[in-house]
């Protein structure tokens, strides 16, 4: 043990620096006056699962975390449709989604805004169109943004979301 603690001392804190704030992205305070400006409220988001592989999904539950907090920015899932400002998609929309997705976008209050998470729900992916599936969310709803990539990190996604709420990236 005392090696060890004499290894430590000669050699230091060995251990990367932090990684330095995305420049293109809003500060909280700014996003937080942004959203309130376009909508007066928080944004309130739904997601569906098209028949992903839920790779998109963890990216979406990372935006959660401490280090992105978008609760604390104003962004909220929601539980019903009804209550959405945006919808998100992911996954390529699989003949039994269709329906459920339809379903989901009537039910959102206008405007409706729709975004397509990664290539399955942009335009079908490794899965394109087939007997069983339809191909990207743009096939079955009308979809407003397209965020690109198998996943989509939670930056690319938090882009992608202010996009379609209106606000402008700095």
């Amino acid at each position: 043990m005392l090696k060890t603690l004499r290894q430590i001392a000669r050699i230091g804190v060995a251990s990367e620096p932090p990684p330095a704030p995305d420049p293109s992205l809003l500060s909280a305070e700014q996003l937080h006056a942004e959203l309130w400006r376009i909508l007066g409220r928080a944004l309130c988001l739904r997601m569906v699962d098209a028949g992903s592989c839920n790779a998109c999904e963890l990216e979406v539950q990372a935006l959660g975390n401490p280090y992105y907090n978008i609760e604390g920015l104003g962004i909220r899932f929601v539980a019903s449709p009804r209550h959405a400002d945006v919808l998100l998609v992911s996954g390529p929309v699989g003949r039994n989604m269709e329906q459920a997705l339809r379903r989901t976008w009537a039910a959102m209050p206008d405007p409706k805004r729709v975004v397509a998470i990664g290539d399955c729900a942009a335009c079908g992916g490794v899965f394109g169109t087939s007997y069983a599936c339809h191909g990207g969310a743009a096939r079955v709803i009308p979809v407003d943004v397209t965020i690109p990539g198998c996943p989509p990190s939670p930056t690319q996604l938090l882009r992608g979301i202010l996009a379609a709420a209106g606000a402008r990236p700095s």
